[in-house]
């Protein structure tokens, strides 16, 4: 047994031991290994043993016990659960014997979670479901989980959708107060009655689209004046159905755009707003903000003015028929030659101004997506953008920049659409990107927007053995919304903003929420719908579904053609290159995809003054024509298609011979 002084001396030792402790809260840090970090809110990291991190989840909020280590180091123990963020979430049915687990589809949960028998809701292996956590993991590390819906399997048509729908928690059904409050604007609103409105029924609207689109939301029409043309540009009004404090409303804000999977759409109106009361149909009058724009014979946008009306398109023409008639094929809608041959006036000065006087973006080859009755693609066909489609384009464009103007002159919050050109933090970078490569312009201010519209059309000019135009794009910011008016650079515009797809886009609605409430001197009520950071998260995220939905859908379409052809081989386009590697776009479909070259024998130098790669044998740049062949996809990282390269292809050209 221990004496007196031993168990004093135990006694005292534990006592050091538990002082020399540290507890804490902190948020829990996953990694791609087995262990994590405890974050604590002082800024510090802790790392978590393994069998640590078996109690808890990434982003888990938890007391620790921060203790000393081996090597001065120290470790954090888990100790009590004080919150977990983890709600609902996707994955994979797995089955290892008689048991079921459900695979995460989580950036930092790697570990499968046992479903037991009472939760798995008829789910089978390599089912794709939305879980839930029936069991946390604090007590034993043993967590279990509960399947909530089924998605389907592989060979469901339209899994893929169904799952990034899933997946980004996209809203596919109406709350019933939100329902409710559809059925009582329907039901009351009367937005053609009263005197706030200006009638240009009279006028010949038309509107031109897609075949088969139904929520119709913008109608044209357009007149000769004496210095040029008067466009009249009507927009689908669903501000007269919707009040802006309703659940609907919030709802729609929730949503923030029509999300456009191929084969399926989430709309961000009800249907019944966006496909019939609200929609710019043929042959009906509709409640609708129009635009009414001077244009001078050289495409200037002049003075602009917005009228509450009321309008009556007289004919849905598709925007193939509007093109054959355009390019002199077809005669059948002479009927409508009056405001078509107008508009087309317009368009050549509006667009002929843009060109010389800002800046277009370039034409790029499309492609589009042909769909087998499983929702898989069945081929892939290239197009053009038509005539008629870039004639609405014009029009659309110069409404949105009458819209920003607007905004502005009335000193009205936005939201305005501002692009800053190149990134702050990149311009002297920028400076010796044009030092080297583009001297005649390396003087210009790239801040403004003459420099900038400047040395951007400098730069796509040609003239160089580089493809200068590419590389810069590493240099640009993207497009942000904003609360004050700001420089649209690659428009080259003082300002600009959405307001032409009201029944697809939260932004543009918000637009004719302000613009009406000027119109009509009204208040501007300020609203938690406005909050902007929030809604660019909620575009982002629709975008990030879709495109992993995409990417889902054109790798399965490559292993198909792999299937039936193996060591098929592909003629593509680098387009976009760093260190590690770079993407292609497959020419013959459009479809890209990444090829690593971190795994490749030889060891490849980045230069990103030439945007390059170069090994002792092969060279790679931007834009170079490179042979591919398909290798599979990535699913951790969204089902990115992976491509290597065929054997020869990018050889540097041999040495000359000395003399």
């Amino acid at each position: 047994m221990l004496n007196q002084d031993s168990l004093a001396q135990l006694k005292g030792l534990k006592t050091q031991m538990e002082a020399e402790k540290e507890r804490a809260e902190a948020v829990v840090k996953g990694t791609q290994a087995r262990y994590g970090f405890a974050v604590l809110d002082d800024g510090r990291e802790i790392f978590i043993p393994p069998d640590e991190m078996l109690k808890a989840f990434p982003d888990d909020r938890v007391q620790v016990c921060i203790r000393p280590a081996k090597d001065n180091k120290t470790v954090a123990d888990i100790e009590k659960l004080l919150d977990s963020p983890l709600t609902d979430f996707t994955g994979r049915c797995v089955r290892k014997g008689k048991a079921f687990f459900v695979q995460p589809d989580l950036p930092q949960l790697k570990r499968w979670l046992f479903i037991p028998p009472h939760a798995r809701n008829g789910v089978k292996e390599g089912d794709y479901v939305r879980c839930a956590i029936l069991r946390h993991p604090i007590r034993d590390g043993k967590p279990q989980a509960k399947i909530l819906a089924v998605l389907g399997n592989d060979d469901t048509p339209g899994i893929e959708n169904l799952y990034c729908m899933a997946k980004y928690h996209l809203a596919s059904e109406w709350s019933q107060s939100a329902k409710k409050d559809l059925d009582t604007c329907l039901e009351q609103a009367s937005p053609l009655t009263g005197d706030k409105r200006t009638d240009l029924t009279a006028l010949e609207f038309i509107s031109i689209d897609a075949a088969k689109t139904q929520d119709i939301d913008d109608a044209l029409y357009a007149e000769v004046s004496n210095d040029g043309w008067t466009l009249y540009v009507a927009i689908a009004d669903p501000t007269a159905y919707i009040t802006p404090d309703s659940q609907l409303h919030r709802d729609v804000a929730a949503r923030g755009t029509s999300v456009y999977f191929h084969g399926d759409i989430l709309p961000m109106l009800p249907e019944a707003l966006s496909q019939d009361t609200c929609a710019l149909s043929e042959g009906v009058d509709r409640p609708a903000l129009v635009c009414r724009i001077a244009v001078s014979d050289s495409g200037e946008v002049g003075e602009a003015e917005f009228l509450v009306a009321s309008v009556r398109s007289r004919a849905k023409l598709s925007y193939y028929a509007v093109d054959r008639y355009l390019n002199g094929q077809a005669d059948e809608l002479m009927s409508h030659a009056s405001p078509l041959e107008a508009l087309y006036q317009v368009y050549r000065a509006l667009r002929a101004r843009r060109e010389t006087q800002e800046l277009v973006m370039e034409d790029r080859q499309e492609f589009r997506w042909v769909l087998d009755d499983n929702k898989q693609i069945d081929h892939i066909e290239p197009y053009e953008k038509l005539l008629s489609q870039k004639l609405v384009e014009e029009c659309m464009v110069a409404t949105n920049r009458c819209a920003a103007r607007f905004l502005a002159e009335h000193k009205v919050s936005g939201p305005f659409v501002r692009h800053a050109g190149f990134r702050a933090d990149r311009l002297e970078e920028t400076r010796k990107f044009l030092a080297m490569h583009a001297p005649e312009v390396a003087e210009l201010d790239p801040t403004t927007r003459s420099g900038y519209r400047n040395i951007m059309r400098a730069l796509a000019a040609g003239g160089s053995d580089l493809p200068l135009r590419a590389m810069v794009n590493r240099l640009l910011t993207r497009a942000e919304l904003g609360t004050e008016p700001g420089l649209h650079m690659g428009m080259a515009l003082e300002c600009y903003t959405n307001c032409t797809s009201p029944l697809r886009k939260y932004v543009d609605f918000l637009v004719h929420l302000k613009i009406k409430a000027v119109v009509l001197g009204e208040e501007i009520a300020p609203d938690e719908q406005t909050d902007l950071g929030q809604l660019r998260e909620q575009l982002a995220n629709a975008r990030n579904a879709t495109n992993e939905a995409e990417r889902w859908l054109a790798s399965r379409y490559l292993q198909r053609l792999e299937t039936a052809e193996p060591g098929r081989t592909y003629q593509a386009t680098v387009a976009h290159i760093n260190s590690s590697g770079f993407n292609v776009r497959l020419n013959d479909n459009g479809l890209e995809g990444f090829v690593d070259l971190r795994k490749d024998p030889e060891k490849f130098s980045y230069d990103k003054w030439t945007a390059s790669l170069t090994s002792t044998t092969r060279r790679f740049q931007l834009e170079q024509s490179v042979e591919v062949r398909f290798s599979g996809s990535d699913e951790e990282a969204g089902y990115l298609s992976q491509f290597v390269i065929v054997e020869g292809c990018g050889l540097k050209p041999p040495k000359p011979a000395k003399a």
